[in-house]
């Protein structure tokens, strides 16, 4: 093992407080404390531009079922979460982006966990020798 006990704890306290933050994101609606939400939303935040309605369902890697993938992202929708538009180059498909005040939120969060990264990296240091890889 490269790491002992009291490092893969704190690995593990830090993905709790993540998931604690994660959930600040969306007010502590717990609907959204789910790996398909995290896959949809932090793929089309690192996508920066509305990605196309069915490129977004994909996104969802753990939701097999185009279906089911689609409520998600209809609540979404419902919620303010993500905004629906008109794709200009193709009438048939849509575009999906994230309203502006969920990019924010998002922004804060990744700054906090950057941060949360780089604490507990310090933390690790501490608890014992961490093996240097390239």
């Amino acid at each position: 093992m490269k790491y002992n006990l009291n490092q893969r704890k704190e690995y593990l306290r830090m993905t709790h407080r993540l998931g604690s933050e994660w959930l600040t994101v969306f007010a502590g609606d717990e609907e959204f404390y789910s790996a398909a939400y995290w896959d949809l939303l932090t793929n089309i935040w690192d996508k920066e531009l509305p990605v196309r309605k069915t490129d977004a369902l994909r996104f969802m890697t753990g939701i097999k079922s185009p279906h089911t993938a689609g409520k998600y992202i209809e609540t979404a929708i419902r919620k303010g979460i993500l905004i629906e538009e008109d794709n200009p180059d193709d009438a048939r498909s849509k575009l999906l982006r994230l309203s502006p005040d969920m990019r924010s939120r998002l922004d804060a969060f990744f700054d906090s966990a950057v941060g949360q990264v780089r604490h507990t990296s310090g933390e690790m240091d501490q608890l014992g020798p961490s093996p240097q890889e390239p």
